[in-house]
């Protein structure tokens, strides 16, 4: 149940009312091998009379023969029906409907008492959504009283009905609590999978702008040390650049830890610094703003995720020798002057405009006439609250 929004699971929900019960309901009713067993004893009260009635007649005939057919075949459907509980609803339509004709044929042949209806009316509660069980066993009733009538045995059987039809009524709503205790269960269920599922993409998201910035500055920086050495020779340059690796190394560990255990914060300002120097490494012209004051509280770290991944893009793909950085109080765009003729969403920017999403902004990116890309994010300014009027001080006044 993976829908938003508020959701009801009584009978106050329409849907509630026609939905069948969840699969897998069997696990939850009356089933195994005890069930026989219980269904027996249950059914002794109606057995036994009409068994006995059956056998003190003087001779068989074809209307006892029918008789103990159709109440023996509806103690067996009693018998059987934990068994229709995960089958389609067409299929337990049928049973129960099959059942309660079988009871009313079992009432009007065998049994003086309207208690026999009990079974079929039960298991109709139980097997079908709460709209069909209405419709089934309100009719099995008033046909139960019906027959009655015309046996003369209304007035014997009345209390016998309104019982059937009280303990009917209280197995309803037993039932349907049932149920709606199921669905919550696995309402529940399902909660926690998304959050499973939420959890590995907030993780796998990142980690990929982590690992992605990091490692790729740290290729960047290790490979000016090589080019240092190899052409110029300056070992103090090259050991500086070392040190930085160094630094970044132990930067992206701590970051991966803090990453995992969701304590982790970015700061659009560190972004920032982080930028100018990864730019720098990769021989990239850098126009990047020198504070971020301008930039809202609230906004600053969703900001530092765009332009770290951003950068990293620039730097792994975008051939670019100049980006330019623009901020203001909700938005930031990233433009370069690199080779890309097409916008190519990788995981990168799909992360980025997942991000962006949860925190109802939206992420564009669009490729330059001359080529490189432009990428916008943006935030919307929160609906600003509505002015208290101000209130007229009257002057005081006094007794002339």
């Amino acid at each position: 149940m993976a829908e938003t929004g508020k959701r009801s699971f009584g009978l106050d929900s329409k849907e509630s009312w026609w939905v069948d019960p969840l699969p897998g309901a069997r696990k939850h009713g009356p089933g195994g091998w005890r069930w026989p067993f219980m269904a027996v004893v249950i059914l002794l009260p109606f057995l036994l009379p009409v068994t006995r009635s059956l056998l003190a007649k003087p001779a068989v005939t074809p209307g006892i023969v029918l008789t103990a057919v159709v109440v023996y075949v509806y103690s067996a459907c009693y018998l059987v029906f934990p068994y229709v509980f995960d089958r389609e609803r067409r299929v337990k339509l049928a049973f129960c409907g099959t059942m309660n004709v079988l009871g009313l044929a079992s009432l009007a042949a065998a049994a003086g008492s309207g208690f026999v209806l009990l079974y079929g009316t039960a298991v109709t509660v139980f097997l079908v959504p709460a709209a069909w069980a209405v419709i089934l066993d309100l009719p099995t009733l008033a046909v139960g009283a019906v027959i009655l009538l015309e046996r003369g045995q209304f007035l014997d059987g009345y209390g016998d009905l309104i019982t059937v039809a009280s303990i009917t009524l209280a197995m309803f709503f037993m039932a349907n609590l049932v149920r709606a205790v199921r669905r919550l269960e696995h309402a529940n269920e399902e909660i926690a999978t998304l959050a499973v599922a939420n959890e590995r993409e907030r993780l796998a998201r990142d980690l990929h702008d982590l690992l992605g910035h990091s490692l790729t500055t740290i290729t960047v920086k290790a490979g000016l040390a090589r080019r240092v050495l190899e052409s110029a020779g300056d070992i103090p340059r090259a050991v500086e650049e070392i040190r930085e690796v160094e630094s970044l190394t132990r930067s992206a560990l701590s970051d991966v830890r803090a990453t995992v255990s969701a304590n982790r914060e970015v700061s659009l300002s560190v972004e920032l610094v982080g930028a100018r120097a990864a730019l720098r490494a990769a021989e990239i012209d850098a126009d990047l703003p020198h504070a971020v004051d301008n930039v809202r509280p609230e906004f600053q770290n969703t900001f530092g995720y765009v332009l770290r991944e951003a950068v990293t893009n620039v730097l792994r793909h975008s051939g670019a020798k100049r980006v330019k950085v623009k901020l203001g109080g909700n938005w930031l765009e990233i433009e370069d002057d690199g080779r890309a003729t097409e916008v190519v969403a990788g995981n990168g920017l799909r992360g980025l405009a997942e991000r962006l999403a949860a925190a109802g902004g939206t992420l564009r990116t669009s490729v330059r006439s001359g080529g490189g890309l432009l990428v916008r994010a943006e935030i919307p300014l929160p609906e600003p609250s509505p002015a208290t009027p101000a209130v007229r001080a009257e002057p005081a006044g006094g007794l002339a």
